[in-house]
């Protein structure tokens, strides 16, 4: 039975205060020699053991901190300093439902405390309980009525829970409640007067917010936000000249945002008409904005035959002439028009024919250019054609070699036309020439993070990982660690997915699935800090942008380095699944790695297995041995010793790769990976997989069903489909119900 709570002397509860503010001031060593000076006494004092087990567990003690903490709840059940340490160290845990249980059980103890409701409603909001946040909210606000955050944020869980009306008259009452009137310069009120039109604008009442903006817009100091909400709102509500004008407005602040010229086009009632007059539209903007690129762009998306081929070839001349490196990539979205394709490609031929075949001895060209002028033209033309002759839509690997060559030819320095040449090899299949010409490309120019980032990117597709690494490290601090540590600790995620990637091709599983699992762990790492921004962005006032956040969050997984990650991972582990040997290091399908897979022998699966763990030792030891010397070659300095990061116990991956169910551990990345992006076709794949491996054949058709809808070609799904008929008769121990839903819904594919 808990014991009624010991009480502090005046001195000893002073020292419980100095105890929490070396928490709150994140002196875990000064604290932690508080409390146990206070427990020295007082030996079951249940809010220091409390206050000790919060320490500790920011120290890395985890397992002890909650046994302290059990410890202090039994000494004193009805202490709130008790429950709240205890949510707190369930929220470290990530445990949400557990520390939400601990919090609401502090609050029904201490009502009216600040700190557990606030910790309270910031968990609720990370969670997306959205009623529970509201009524959080409420009650934080009755407390404090006269804190303007309590209001903001009141208003702010009413409009996630969608509750807009609610949410405007909030803000309306704030509003009216104050006395003075709030200045141009109070960006606090500002923002929250453009939020709760905002909300106006979502709810569906267009006209209203509108009416809203036009009262208060000219006073908001977020002029330029004022001008887009005006203009998309004139748009929606059809007042098109108005909206033109408001279009218009926008472009001249900047000539440069495609969508502003959306606006203005599609206002103008231009969107669907005829090609000349959207030239003439557009030709009216490139005069009055002569540097802006979009005016003379932007037309070639419509003109055809004669009017494209004459609106090209003045848009390329004037962009070759300048040397503007990007004018392929702005031109080759034309090119799934074959006809656009082969007029730009004609154009350009007849630039690159009046190239001479030797450069000039004097100051001018035969036609008055100046010498730079004239060559910077030429060389602009043959990367312009190397790049050309490099697309997937107009690729011809030989020529853009020989543009390649020739760009080379006449400016040997430049790390353009070395890249150019590389790619071209990289799409020869020759991934080790175009790693080793990337490499050079890079040699021209160590300072340019850009080409160093292409450098590491082609040795990793060419699986040098060493080379990679010691490339990648040129720009890393490489501390403790060393360059790998600064490139996690960094959240590099295209070099850890391409890093595991290229051991997930060497069979290298145990890397490769530590890669993924550092991708994975960086993913959790964004989702977990919304937690400073739940108090920090009401604190300062950015609400609106507070709130694209959250929206933002809720898409996370849906980004493509999550798939590629997730899509690797799961791979991967059906390769450790149906080839369990894969634990003991690198095993191809043959003794060579050449032949099918079920072709090796007996004999040779042995040796291939020996092998295998040799390599593995090799490895291991050589990492060891390289840790021991960095170690001793650089001593850490003490003024740097409370820095130093923990060294990681597994880099091999060794702990993921001995799992004993990797199937199940398959479903971390698999689940994410189905729940977000559904109409992935390779996530609908690899959920058929996994569950016809795990013998959850209603999940394997419901993957199986789903591609069908996608429009996978009917002969891969006749496949998959006879592969789950066969499941299904051989397992015995089915259920006769699963089995006739599965013929029921899957008909013909499983007939």
């Amino acid at each position: 039975m808990a014991q009624a709570q010991q009480q502090l002397s005046h001195k000893d509860g002073a020292l419980f205060r100095q105890v929490v503010r070396h928490f709150e001031n994140k002196q875990y060593k000064k604290g932690l020699k508080a409390a146990e000076q206070i427990l020295r006494k007082t030996p079951n004092h249940a809010d220091t053991q409390a206050m000790k087990a919060l320490i500790i567990s920011h120290q890395g003690h985890t397992e002890e901190a909650f046994a302290l903490a059990k410890t202090a709840l039994n000494n004193n059940m009805k202490s709130h300093v008790c429950w709240h340490v205890y949510g707190l160290l369930y929220r470290a845990e990530k445990n949400y439902e557990e520390s939400i249980k601990a919090y609401k059980f502090a609050l029904r103890l201490e009502p009216d405390s600040a700190p557990i409701q606030r910790d309270l409603a910031h968990l609720q909001i990370q969670m997306r309980d959205y009623e529970g946040y509201v009524q959080s909210r409420r009650n934080m606000l009755q407390q404090k009525p006269g804190f303007r955050q309590n209001w903001t944020a009141l208003a702010i869980a009413q409009h996630l829970a969608g509750n807009y009306e609610d949410a405007e008259t909030t803000l309306t009452t704030y509003e009216e409640t104050l006395k003075v009137k709030p200045s141009r310069f109070d960006m606090e009120h500002w923002e929250a007067v453009l939020y709760k039109n905002y909300i106006i604008a979502e709810s569906g009442e267009v006209e209203k917010a509108l009416d809203h903006l036009e009262a208060v817009g000219k006073k908001a100091p977020d002029v330029l936000a004022v001008m887009e909400m005006r203009a998309d709102y004139l748009a929606r509500l059809g007042r098109t000249s108005e909206a033109e004008a408001a279009y218009a407005e926008l472009l001249h602040r900047n000539p440069d945002d495609s969508a502003y010229y959306d606006g203005w086009i599609s206002n103008k009632g231009l969107k669907d008409g005829p090609a000349s007059e959207i030239k003439k539209a557009y030709d009216e903007l490139a005069e009055k904005f002569p540097r802006a690129d979009l005016p003379r762009r932007r037309p070639l998306d419509v003109l055809s035959g004669d009017d494209f081929r004459q609106a090209a070839d003045q848009y390329l001349q004037r962009m070759l002439r300048k040397g503007v490196p990007s004018t392929f990539a702005n031109i080759k979205h034309l090119y799934t028009d074959t006809s656009k394709r082969d007029i730009v490609q004609d154009l350009v031929l007849g630039y690159a024919s009046g190239i001479p075949p030797h450069s000039q001895s004097n100051g001018t060209t035969s036609n008055g250019d100046s010498q730079d002028d004239s060559s910077r033209f030429d060389s602009s033309v043959l990367y312009f054609l190397a790049q050309h002759y490099n697309y997937k839509l107009s690729r011809d690997l030989d020529k853009a070699l020989e543009y390649a060559d020739k760009c080379i030819s006449l400016d040997p320095k430049s790390v353009d036309f070395h890249a150019a040449k590389a790619r071209t090899y990289k799409h020869k299949g020759d991934l080790a020439k175009a790693a080793e010409l990337m490499d050079q490309a890079r040699s021209l120019d160590e300072k340019d993070r850009a080409i160093n980032t292409k450098c590491a990117k082609y040795q990793l597709r060419s699986d040098q990982n060493d080379k990679a690494l010691e490339t990648a490290s040129k720009f890393t601090q490489n501390r403790t660690g060393g360059p790998l540590g600064d490139l996690v600790d960094m959240q590099c995620v295209w070099y850890l997915i391409e890093d595991g990637q290229s051991y997930l091709r060497q069979r290298r599983i145990g890397l490769a699935l530590k890669r993924f699992h550092q991708v994975l762990n960086i993913f959790d790492i964004w989702q977990e800090d919304q937690f400073d921004f739940h108090n920090f962005s009401l604190r300062k006032g950015m609400i609106r942008a507070y709130v694209d956040m959250l929206r933002w969050e809720d898409r996370l997984r849906e980004h493509p380095f999550f798939s590629r990650t997730a899509a690797s991972a799961v791979k991967a582990y059906l390769l450790l699944s149906d080839n369990p040997d894969l634990v003991h290091g690198p095993i191809m399908d043959g003794a060579n790695g050449t032949s099918k897979s079920g072709e090796m022998t007996a004999a040779d699966r042995k040796k291939a297995l020996k092998k295998a763990k040799r390599e593995q030792e090799k490895l291991e030891k050589a990492e060891a041995e390289k840790k021991a010397a960095l170690k001793a070659s650089k001593p850490t300095p003490k003024a740097e010793e409370g820095e130093n990061k923990k060294e990681d116990p597994d880099p091999f991956g060794k702990t993921l790769l001995e799992t004993k169910e990797p199937l199940k551990d398959a479903m971390k990345f698999l689940g994410p990976f189905l729940e977000f992006c559904p109409e992935n076709r390779k996530a609908q794949e690899l959920g058929f997989e996994t569950y016809l491996r795990r013998k959850k054949y209603l999940l394997a058709l419901k993957s199986l069903l789903k591609l069908k809808a996608l429009g996978v070609e009917p002969a891969k799904t006749q496949e998959l489909g006879a592969r789950l008929k066969r499941a299904i008769e051989g397992d015995k121990d089915m259920s006769e119900k699963v089995r006739q839903i599965v013929k029921a819904e899957a008909g013909e594919l499983v007939q």
